[in-house]
C-alpha cells in the first residue's frame, strides 16, 4: 500500500494538528503564535490549552512549512510538539476567512477528568490495518463525531451515537456500551484528537482493549486507496471546504448558511433549500433565514464589486479604504487652509 494517495498541486497548503503536551505557558504562548501567522497570511483556528494544541490553518506552501518548522523546532514550544499527529492536504480557495488562536480549558471538550490521554489511551491502528480490525465480529465499532459529521460519511457498520457535541459522548456510552460484553470497542474520528480522549475515557470506565484510527478518517483517506475503502460517503472538515474524499480531494458538500449544516445534493435538491437562505434543517427558523438572506446579498454584492465582504480581506479592504478616505480629508483641509 502506498504511504499516501497522490494529491493534485494546488494553491493553498492546509495543515491539520493536534498534540497533547504539557502546555502551561499556552496564555503566554497565543499572541506569539498569531502574529508569526498573521505575518505570513495563514488563516484558520489554532486551539490552545495546558493539554496542548489543535486545529487547522491553510497558507502558501512556503509558509505553512515555516510555521511547521517553528511550531517543530522552535524555541517557544521547545521541542514540545514533537510527535504531534500533522496532516496535510490542499485546496483550490483559502478555506479559512481569518486567523484565529484561542486559550481553552481543553483542545477537544469532553469534560471527564479521568479521560487523560497523556496517561492512557487505547492502541493505536495504523490506517493500512483498520480493515481487516473493523471487519472482525467480535468488535464494536463506534464514531465518536457528531450526528451532522456522521450524515456526510461514515465507516460501513459504524455505530452512530446520536450526539450534538462530544460532551454528550459519555452519556451513549453509559447507556449503549458495557465493559462487560463489549470486550473490543474501535473508534474513529475525523483527525484522531477525539478518539485520543475517547479511548482514554473508556479505558477509565473499565473497558478492557479499546482501539482507534490513528490520525483518523483523514489519514485512511490519504492512504488507503478507494477500491479498498470502507469508508462510504464524504468526511466534514471544519472550514470552506466542507468535505473531503479519498485522496483529500475536496468533496461535493455546501453548508447552509443559516444553520450552517452541511449539506449533501439531495439536502440542495430539497424545495426547503435557498442558496445562502435556508434548508431543510432550519426550515422553521425564520429569523435566522432573515439575517442569512441580508448577508447573502451582501455577498452578492460585494462579489459584483470583485470585493471581499467577510474575513481578514474584508478587513484589509476596510482598513485600506478607511485610509484613503483620512487622506482625502487631510488634502481637502490643505486645500482650505491653502486658499
Amino acid at each position: 500500500m502506498n504511504a499516501n494517495l497522490p494529491q493534485t498541486p494546488l494553491p493553498y497548503k492546509v495543515m491539520a494538528i493536534y498534540k497533547f503536551a504539557d502546555l502551561p505557558d499556552a496564555e503566554a504562548i497565543q499572541p506569539v503564535l498569531a502574529k508569526f501567522c498573521c505575518a505570513r497570511d495563514i488563516r484558520g483556528t489554532l486551539i490552545l490549552a495546558p493539554e496542548g494544541i489543535n486545529g487547522t490553518v491553510a497558507g502558501t506552501v512556503e509558509a505553512v512549512d515555516a510555521l511547521a518548522g517553528w511550531l517543530f523546532a522552535g524555541e517557544v514550544f521547545g521541542g514540545r510538539l514533537a510527535g504531534a499527529e500533522v496532516k496535510y492536504s490542499t485546496a483550490i480557495e483559502m478555506p479559512f476567512l481569518r486567523m484565529k488562536v484561542r486559550l481553552k480549558p481543553e483542545i477537544v471538550t469532553l469534560r471527564a477528568p479521568e479521560a487523560n490521554p497523556a496517561k492512557s489511551v487505547g492502541t493505536y491502528v495504523e490506517a493500512q490495518d483498520w480493515n481487516s480490525l473493523i471487519e472482525r465480529n467480535d468488535v464494536v465499532l463506534v464514531d465518536t463525531r457528531n450526528d451532522y459529521e456522521v450524515g456526510l460519511g461514515t465507516f460501513q457498520r459504524a455505530l452512530d451515537p446520536a450526539t450534538k457535541s462530544f460532551t454528550e459522548f459519555k452519556d451513549y456510552v453509559a447507556e449503549h456500551l458495557d465493559p462487560a460484553r463489549d470486550k473490543k470497542v474501535a473508534m474513529f474520528c475525523t483527525g484522531g484528537i477525539r478518539c485520543e480522549k475517547a479511548s482514554s475515557y473508556l479505558l477509565s470506565q473499565g473497558f478492557e482493549e479499546v482501539f482507534h484510527l490513528k490520525g483518523g478518517i483523514l489519514k485512511y483517506l490519504e492512504v488507503v486507496p478507494e477500491n479498498e475503502s470502507r469508508f462510504a460517503g464524504e468526511c466534514f472538515v471544519f472550514d470552506e471546504r466542507v468535505s473531503v474524499g479519498h485522496g483529500l480531494v475536496e468533496g461535493d458538500a455546501t453548508l447552509c448558511r443559516a444553520c450552517r449544516h452541511p449539506l449533501t445534493a439531495d439536502d440542495r435538491a430539497s424545495a426547503d433549500y435557498v442558496d445562502g437562505v435556508s434548508c431543510a434543517y432550519c426550515v422553521g427558523e425564520a429569523d435566522k433565514h432573515a439575517a442569512a438572506a441580508e448577508r447573502q446579498k451582501q455577498m452578492d454584492l460585494a462579489k459584483l464589486r470583485g470585493a471581499a465582504h467577510l474575513g481578514d480581506d474584508a478587513a484589509k479592504l476596510a482598513s485600506r479604504r478607511k485610509a484613503e478616505k483620512r487622506a482625502q480629508a487631510e488634502a481637502s483641509r490643505e486645500r482650505n487652509r491653502a486658499d
